[in-house]
């Protein structure tokens, strides 16, 4: 048997509580990743030599939204978060909640008090219980991105640019979200004898574990952010719109799909053949499509301008508002005889014909 080297660190999950109302360190950590996230975006914002040179849909160059629509955004954001996160993990991992039956408030609750009294008849269906815990962090991404695109959609902004800053905080609120599951003693590690395994509280088998939380909270939080800070403020990367999230998919990717090795995984998932587990094949997808973004940014899959073709690249990039303009610029101008060495500066977003 197991034994552990390093004693848990038993924290209550609840923090404090205000009369009959519990808050909890997992509620914290999404107000926490919340806050610290919107000021560091903030911050980033203030400095507009990150965009400067690049096609961030503004002119001159700069943050792709302003600070009063960011902060809009954010309202849609947290329900993406919170509404995704939620409805990823009853379909991802428990779908067998979409068919149990709905449960009062005064069951929940108990006793008869007041608040029992007026409003114990609402019947509330488990899929929507997050109070009792279940989050997706894949299902919060979708949507986020899907709350993410039509705010940009109907505003007339860079979605991929938007999305980009949005990337540069994201591993802010995973490593909150990492740290608030190791204080629940939830989604441990699997066995082990390695000298820092811990016997969390809340595993029926009582053995030694891989700190599972941590090794998230520390790939996924604090090394992805440092990855992208580097990125963005010593290669410019907000200057490629698109880049930055590609970047931040795939490396969450990789973090995942390695620390799913040392993850214990959930008891009523099924066994995946090959070792894999719903965690990493969620994952790789994302690795996939952050590798196609960041080469797509860079400039892989665009069009050479030639004098032939510059009318129409000026038309299609012209059509896609408020982005491209200088791109467009340079092929209104592009000469015959040099129209075979220039090249297209990537349009951060497909045009009429390729969307």
């Amino acid at each position: 048997m197991f034994l552990a080297q390093i004693p848990y660190p038993d924290i209550d999950p609840v923090f404090f509580s205000i009369g009959p109302l519990p808050i909890r360190w997992y509620a914290l950590a999404y107000i926490a990743g919340i806050t610290v996230g919107w000021f560091y975006v903030t911050r980033l914002m203030r400095k507009t030599e990150l965009w400067q040179g690049g096609l961030s849909g503004t002119a001159p160059a700069g943050p792709p939204i302003s600070r009063e629509k960011f902060d809009d955004l954010l309202f849609w954001v947290t329900l993406g978060v919170i509404l995704g996160g939620r409805l990823g993990y009853v379909l991802f991992y428990e779908p067998d909640m979409l068919f149990q039956s709905w449960v009062s408030v005064k069951s929940m609750m108990g006793g008869d008090g007041l608040i029992q009294t007026l409003i114990g008849w609402i019947h509330i269906p488990p899929a929507l219980m997050i109070w009792t815990g279940g989050m997706s962090f894949h299902g919060g991404l979708i949507g986020v991105a899907i709350a993410g695109y039509f705010f940009s959609r109907r505003n007339g902004l860079n979605a991929l640019a938007v999305g980009d800053l949005f990337a540069c905080a994201a591993p802010i609120g995973l490593f909150f979200g990492r740290i608030a599951n190791f204080i629940n003693a939830e989604l441990y590690g699997r066995q082990t004898d390695v000298p820092w395994a811990m016997v969390f509280p809340t595993d029926p088998d009582q053995v030694a574990r891989h700190p599972s939380q941590l090794y998230e909270a520390l790939l996924e939080g604090l090394v992805l952010f440092v990855i992208i800070r580097i990125a963005t403020h010593s290669f410019a990367t907000l200057r490629k719109p698109g880049f930055t999230i590609g970047l931040f998919l795939a490396g969450y990717g990789f973090a995942r799909a390695f620390v799913e090795n040392f993850r214990q995984p959930d008891n009523h998932m099924p066994d995946f053949p090959l070792g894999l587990t719903m965690g990493i094949i969620l994952s790789l997808p994302m690795v996939l499509l952050g590798a196609y973004l960041m080469w797509r940014a860079s400039g892989g899959g665009y069009p050479k301008i030639t004098a032939s073709n510059a009318p129409k690249v000026k038309a299609s990039l012209n059509a896609d508002s408020k982005v491209g303009t200088q791109t467009a610029s340079e092929a209104e101008n592009v000469e015959p005889e040099e129209a075979e060495n220039v090249e297209l500066e990537p349009d951060p977003r497909p045009s009429p014909e390729t969307s």
